[in-house]
């Protein structure tokens, strides 16, 4: 992987191909960014420019490297058990699927990660046998006698047994060992690790790099320019919209089904059993599943809000199926939309949390009942 093949971040690439330049190279990092908006691909392409150094792209380990398979860049990743591992999970026993995952899907998610695995409903983690392995590694030579690169992806998810493991690591490592941490916000870091690791903030990618790169993966001008503002500068999510219709079409009809039942329950008992067989029904999904939900649901209100206002191009949204947005945008106005906006993002964080999440979704539910029949000021 290399840097001319990420989207965006031109600014971010000169800074760190100049420090590459001048082998002034910080041996702790944080790549803060969302996962869509190539932060672990960009993390990527640096180790094997730290590690291979310029070795050309036919050489030996240039090949290694691009192939995931060079004895000096290890991979750090949450993991959980599945059938075939069934303790004490350590990035090791995946490495062979995530060289396939990251290769296929260089833009991908947390959430696509566990998919792939099939452990969407169990919380993927860094645990202390991960750690203990990092630190070995780091603890011997490097194989050709250069650095050594360990990229650890979403080190939020460092146990913090974990994370007090690494920490003598990071701060004090050998000789010419880079630690590539990649999180998509700083502050979910143990501020140990935080302090001790210099930032590189990776943002929003623009609309028009976004829409060429989706041209070259076979979009038309029109669809690509319109998935693109969708985006809202995530790469990832535009790839993911235009490769993955299926799940878009099933998340808009859950939420015209919530809304729509939501909107009848008041003073209506008989509704109001429906809206808990449809709790009852999210909550059968993996937790990964309901977290992506929540956040389909926080885009598309926000859509709607926009809509209501007239300002639908600020954060536009195209329809999979025939729910029609402008109807539904008289509903969300400023009187209910901060309401709704924090019991959908209070919901996702207990979730995150291991919550019971029937009771999670029939709550909001409940609420969503209330914040929908609220008058406009």
């Amino acid at each position: 992987m290399h840097f001319q093949d990420i989207v965006g971040h031109q600014s971010q690439k000169k800074i760190l191909l100049e420090s590459l330049a001048l082998e002034r190279i910080p041996h702790a990092q944080l790549f803060e960014g969302a996962d869509e908006q190539g932060v672990l691909a960009m993390a990527i392409a640096y180790a094997n420019a730290v590690v291979c150094g310029t070795d050309k792209g036919s050489s030996a380990t240039r090949l290694k490297a691009n192939a995931m398979v060079h004895p000096d860049i290890h991979f750090v990743f949450p993991s959980a058990t599945t059938q075939e591992v069934k303790s004490k999970p350590t990035s090791n026993e995946f490495s062979s699927q995530w060289r396939q995952f990251v290769q296929e899907h260089p833009y991908a998610t947390l959430y696509d990660w566990s998919r792939f695995l099939s452990i969407e409903n169990k919380q993927a983690a860094i645990n202390v046998s991960d750690a203990l392995q990092v630190m070995q590694k780091v603890s011997l030579k490097s194989f050709e006698g250069g650095w050594k690169c360990v990229i650890i992806w979403h080190a939020e998810k460092l146990t913090t047994a974990a994370s007090n493991k690494l920490l003598k690591s990071i701060e004090e490592p050998t000789s010419k060992t880079l630690f590539l941490l990649v999180c998509p916000d700083e502050n979910q870091l143990l501020a140990t690790i935080r302090s001790r690791c210099q930032r590189t903030y990776f943002g929003r990618v623009s609309k028009q790099d976004i829409t060429a790169y989706l041209v070259k993966k076979g979009a038309d001008q029109k669809a690509a320019s319109a998935l693109a503002v969708q985006s809202n500068g995530a790469v990832g999510k535009a790839l993911s919209l235009f490769e993955q219709q299926e799940d878009q079409v099933r998340y808009e009809r859950w939420f015209v089904a919530w809304v729509r039942t939501a909107f009848r329950a008041k003073g209506n008992k008989g509704v109001v059993l429906e809206l808990t067989d449809w709790s009852q029904e999210i909550a059968s999904k993996g937790v990964e599943t309901q977290k992506q939900f929540l956040a389909f649901a926080i885009m598309l209100f926000r859509a709607a809000l926009m809509t209501h206002y007239g300002l639908d191009q600020v954060a536009p949204f195209y329809t999979a199926t025939d729910f029609k947005l402008s109807k539904f945008a008289s509903f969300i106005h400023g009187a209910n939309i901060l309401g709704i906006m924090d019991a959908l993002e209070k919901s996702a964080y207990h979730l995150e949390r291991n919550g019971n999440a029937q009771m999670i979704f029939t709550d909001l539910s409940f609420k969503l009942t209330r914040l929908l029949h609220q008058k406009a000021l």
